[in-house]
C-alpha cells in the first residue's frame, strides 16, 4: 500500500508539473483573443449560408476552448442569430476536439506532431460535418431577421480576469481535476506494456472500444490528455488514443440528447456519423504516419522549475475561484431569501460553467426578469423580477437546449 501510494504521488506531481505551464498559457491566450475580439463579432461571421461560413465557424472553432455541453447553447445562438445548418454543425464537430489549452497541453504531453495532427482532424472532421448537413437539411429558419451589426465596445482588464478565469477555467477546472487524478491512478497501477498484451485494446477493435466507452461519457479537452498519455503509456496503441481525444470531448449523452431536441434527427446523425466515421480514420492515418515518433512527456523526471511555478500560480488562481464561487453563491441565496417575488426552476443538462451563463444570459433576456441565478451542484435556477410567466421562463431555458423538469 506504501508502495503505491508513493507511485501515485510522483505520478500525480509528474502530471501536474507537465499540465500547468500550458494550462495557464492556453487561458491566458484564449482570455487575450476575448479582450482583443469585439462583442458580436463571431455571430456576425457566421452568420451566411454557405461554404465561407463554414470554413470560418471551424476557423473559429478549433482554438475556441469550448466542452461539448458548453458548445451546444453557443451553437444555437449562432443559428438563432442566421448561422446556416453547416456552419452550426461544423462548429458543433470542432470546437470542442481542442482549443488553444488543449493544444499546448497536448503538445506537452504528447508531442507537437500529435497536438497538430489533433488540430488537422478537428479541422477536416469540422469541415466534412458541416458541407453535409449543409445539403442534408433544410436551410435554417430561425431567424432569418436577425442583427448583423454589431458594436465593437471596448473590453477591460477587469473583464479580461472574469472570462478568463471564471468563464473558461470555471467551466472545465472539475474535469481537468478529475483527469489528473485518473491518470495518475492509471500510471501508479498499470505497467508500462499492460495494454501491450490485451488483444482487444489493440488495432481495429480497440478503436471500436474506445469509441464506445467514450461517446456516451463527458471528458474535457484539456483533461482527456493526461489520461490518454497514460493509457499510451501503459501501452494502449496511439490511434486508440487519438479516437479518445477525437470523439470523448466532442461528445456525451447530455449532448446528444440536446442536438437531438433542438437540432432535429437528421444533424444529429451528420454530427454523430462525422464523429465516428472521422476518428477511426484519422486514428488509422496517424499510426501509419507517427506511431513510431511520440514520446510521452511523463517518461521525463526531475522537477522543471516552470512547472513548479505554473502550479503554484495555478494553485492560487485556483483557490481565489473557489473562494470567488463561494462569495457570489452566497450573495446571491441571500438576495433571493430576501425577495419573495422569486421563482425557482430545476434544470437538467448543466454540467459546467458555460452552462450556468447560458442558462443565465436565456432567461436575462426575456421581459420582467431582473436576475437569473443558477447553480451548477443542484440544477436549480433562481429567478427574480416582476409579472413572471413559468411558462416562458421554461420555454427560454428549453430553447437553449437544456431540460425543466417539474
Amino acid at each position: 500500500m506504501t508502495a503505491f501510494l508513493t507511485d501515485y504521488i510522483q505520478a500525480l506531481w509528474a502530471i501536474v508539473l507537465e499540465l500547468s505551464p500550458p494550462l495557464l498559457g492556453g487561458l491566458l491566450f484564449a482570455g487575450l483573443i476575448h479582450l482583443i475580439i469585439p462583442a458580436g463579432f463571431i455571430h456576425k461571421t457566421l452568420s451566411k449560408r454557405g461554404f465561407s461560413s463554414v470554413f470560418k465557424s471551424v476557423m473559429v472553432g478549433v482554438p475556441m476552448p469550448l466542452c461539448s455541453c458548453g458548445v451546444v447553447p453557443t451553437a444555437l445562438g449562432l443559428r438563432k442569430e442566421g448561422a446556416s445548418n453547416g456552419a452550426t454543425t461544423a462548429f458543433l464537430i470542432s470546437t470542442p476536439q481542442t482549443g488553444i489549452d488543449s493544444i499546448l497541453v497536448s503538445a506537452n504531453f504528447l508531442g507537437w506532431p500529435f497536438a497538430i495532427f489533433k488540430v488537422i482532424s478537428a479541422f477536416v472532421t469540422g469541415m466534412l460535418g458541416g458541407l453535409i448537413a449543409e445539403y442534408a437539411d433544410e436551410p435554417s429558419k430561425i431567424a432569418e431577421q436577425h442583427n448583423d451589426s454589431f458594436e465593437p465596445t471596448p473590453r477591460t482588464l477587469k473583464e479580461f480576469w472574469h472570462y478568463t478565469v471564471v468563464d473558461l477555467y470555471g467551466a472545465i477546472d472539475k474535469w481537468i481535476y478529475i483527469g489528473v487524478l485518473l491518470a495518475a491512478l492509471i500510471t501508479a497501477l498499470t505497467p508500462e506494456n499492460y495494454f501491450s498484451d490485451l488483444s482487444l485494446a489493440q488495432g481495429f477493435s480497440g478503436m471500436l472500444l474506445m469509441l464506445a466507452i467514450s461517446i456516451p461519457l463527458y471528458v474535457c479537452a484539456t483533461g482527456s490528455v493526461p489520461i490518454a498519455a497514460s493509457l499510451v503509456m501503459a501501452g494502449m496503441p496511439l490511434g486508440t488514443a487519438m479516437v479518445f481525444l477525437m470523439a470523448g470531448p466532442a461528445t456525451n449523452v447530455a449532448t446528444i440528447g440536446a442536438i437531438y431536441r433542438t437540432l432535429g434527427l437528421k444533424l444529429l446523425m451528420v454530427y454523430l456519423g462525422t464523429l465516428i466515421f472521422m476518428s477511426i480514420l484519422f486514428a488509422l492515418l496517424f499510426e501509419a504516419m507517427f506511431s513510431d515518433q511520440i514520446v510521452v512527456a511523463m517518461h521525463r523526471h526531475g522537477d522543471d522549475l516552470l512547472g513548479i511555478i505554473s502550479t503554484i500560480a495555478l494553485g492560487l488562481v485556483t483557490a481565489w475561484l473557489y473562494h470567488y464561487r463561494h462569495q457570489q453563491k452566497q450573495i446571491k441565496l441571500q438576495q433571493f431569501v430576501e425577495n419573495d417575488m422569486g421563482i425557482t426552476l430545476n434544470v437538467e443538462g448543466m454540467s459546467c460553467g458555460h452552462c450556468v451563463a447560458n442558462v443565465k444570459k436565456s432567461l436575462e433576456a426575456l421581459d420582467g426578469v431582473e436576475e437569473a441565478t443558477p447553480d451548477l451542484d443542484t440544477g436549480k435556477v433562481l429567478i427574480d423580477g416582476d409579472n413572471l410567466d413559468n411558462e416562458l421562463l421554461k420555454k427560454a431555458v428549453t430553447d437553449a437546449g437544456y431540460v425543466v423538469k417539474d
